[in-house]
């Protein structure tokens, strides 16, 4: 198999609903393995995502987990994820669902180098960029 970059997201105590809605968004395979599955924390962290990873059709790999010592604060965001392609549809539906209920920082539009560009946080707090380039003959 040929090496590959995979975001590795790291979540406050909500890893499972966000891995859980990003494989709604791209679909594919999730799998979820907790602290408690792992004889690994007690009570609330046990049910704590220790690795999730989904699989989409589309050859994506993301994968997540929580954070078993900071529960409380919201994880730093230092990086945005990138979705590219000439698929509009596919990119346009991916944004739909990535923005919906999070904050659209650049509309989905026509940019002056020539692609459909935008960028969302989606409600986990994660930062996206969308850019849908012309379909190459």
């Amino acid at each position: 198999m040929a090496s590959r970059l995979n975001p590795y997201l790291h979540f406050g105590g909500d890893a499972r609903q966000a891995l859980e809605f990003y494989r709604e968004v791209f679909g594919g395979e999730l799998l979820l393995n907790t602290y408690g599955a792992f004889g690994q924390g007690q009570g609330p962290q046990a049910d704590m995502i220790m690795h999730g990873m989904l699989e989409t059709p589309s050859g994506f790999t993301l994968m997540g987990a929580d954070s078993p010592t900071d529960t409380e604060s919201a994880p730093l965001f230092t990086y945005s994820v990138s979705v590219t392609g000439d698929d509009e549809a596919e990119l346009r539906g991916y944004w739909e669902k990535l923005s919906a209920g999070g904050e659209v920082t650049v509309p989905l539009d026509k940019q002056m180098w020539g692609d459909v560009f935008g960028m969302c946080t989606d409600r986990f707090g994660v930062p996206w960029m969308i850019n849908i380039s012309e379909p190459q003959g």
